[in-house]
């Protein structure tokens, strides 16, 4: 798996998952707020499944 998320894509998509599972958590939304889990586990990994299938990359370094 090569690194295909840049630095701010990272930056935002644990942010954003962070904020959903959080909000999960103390029930100000519903179960779907547990769907942070996806951003938040890609942006950790460097890696997105979608992104490695279509070619896309926000990596400035090209592995």
């Amino acid at each position: 798996m090569k690194a295909n998320v840049g630095g701010i894509d990272r930056i935002v998509r644990i942010g954003a998952g962070a904020v959903l599972i959080g909000l999960a958590a103390t029930g100000t939304v519903g179960w779907w707020g547990w769907l942070g889990a996806v951003p938040l586990a890609t942006g950790l990994m460097g890696w997105c499944p979608p992104y490695a299938i279509f070619g896309f990359s926000t990596c400035a370094v090209k592995h």
